[in-house]
């Protein structure tokens, strides 16, 4: 895991859930994959994803 964030008392992995979603697994084919992990958790896994990217600040540099 290396200090990637976690599902809270499991040790899965954010990426491993919105990675799993973005192949066009289905949530109940995730929650097959992870059988510890709630709806729940994967739409708190797809919150704390948005709210990573609504808080990058992105700066062009032109040269």
């Amino acid at each position: 895991m290396c200090g990637k964030p976690v599902i809270r008392g499991t040790r899965v992995t954010v990426e491993a859930v919105i990675r799993r979603l973005a192949e066009g697994l289905s949530i109940e084919e995730v929650l097959e994959d992870f059988p510890q992990l709630t709806r729940e958790d994967i739409r708190t896994a797809l919150l704390y994803a948005s709210k990573l990217l609504e808080d990058e600040t992105i700066i062009v540099v032109r040269t």
